[in-house]
C-alpha cells in the first residue's frame, strides 16, 4: 500500500511540473534559413508561449507561429515582427517603411536586395502583424502570403539552446 501511495505522489508531482511547463514553453527546431545570420537552420530554440498572455506582440519580437493552410507548410514559421496592427507597411529599394517612415534594421543579413525589392503599401488589420525573415532574399514571409494573425502566434522565441556553441538569448530589437 505504501508503494502505491508513493508512486501516486510521484506521478502527481510529475504532472504538476509537466503540465505548466508544456502550457508555457515549447521547443522548436528551426527548419529554414530565413533568419540568418541570427538564427540558423537546425538551431533548437525555446519558445515562451505565455509571452503574450498579458502583453501584445511588439515590433522587433522574434515569434513562432502557425502560417495557416494557405502557405502549405506543416512546420511553424519563425519570423521577426515588423508591422503592427493598424500600420501601413511598404518596401522600396530593399528598405522597410512603416507609415511612410523608414526603419533601421541592423539585424538583416547585409546583402543587396534581390527578391521582392518593392512591396505595398499594405495597411494591416486589427489583429494582423507583418512579419519578415532577417535573411530577406531567402525568406518566405508576409510579402508572399500576407500578414500573420494574432490567434496563430504560438509564442516569442527567447533563446537558442542547441547546438551548444550557438546557445544564447535571441535578442529583441528596440527600434529608434
Amino acid at each position: 500500500m505504501r508503494v502505491l501511495r508513493e508512486a501516486g505522489i510521484t506521478v502527481l508531482i510529475a504532472i504538476a511540473i509537466f503540465v505548466p511547463l508544456r502550457c508555457t514553453v515549447q521547443a522548436y527546431e528551426v527548419q529554414y534559413s530565413c533568419m540568418l545570420p541570427n538564427i540558423e537552420e537546425g538551431d533548437w530554440i525555446m519558445v515562451v508561449k505565455a509571452s503574450y498572455l498579458l502583453s501584445t506582440p511588439e515590433r522587433g519580437d522574434v515569434i513562432v507561429f502557425d502560417p495557416g493552410d494557405n502557405v502549405g507548410s506543416r512546420h511553424p514559421f519563425i519570423k521577426r515582427i515588423i508591422g503592427l496592427p493598424g500600420e501601413t507597411v511598404e518596401m522600396r529599394d530593399g528598405r522597410v517603411f512603416i507609415d511612410a517612415a523608414p526603419i533601421i534594421e541592423p539585424y538583416v543579413l547585409p546583402e543587396p536586395a534581390r527578391r521582392n525589392k518593392d512591396f505595398g503599401p499594405q495597411k494591416l488589420g486589427a489583429n494582423e502583424y507583418f512579419v519578415l525573415g532577417d535573411n530577406r532574399n531567402n525568406a518566405n514571409d508576409s510579402r508572399s502570403w500576407g500578414p500573420a494573425v494574432r490567434e496563430n502566434i504560438i509564442g516569442k522565441a527567447r533563446f537558442i539552446y542547441l547546438p551548444l556553441d550557438r546557445a544564447g538569448i535571441i535578442g529583441h530589437y528596440d527600434y529608434p
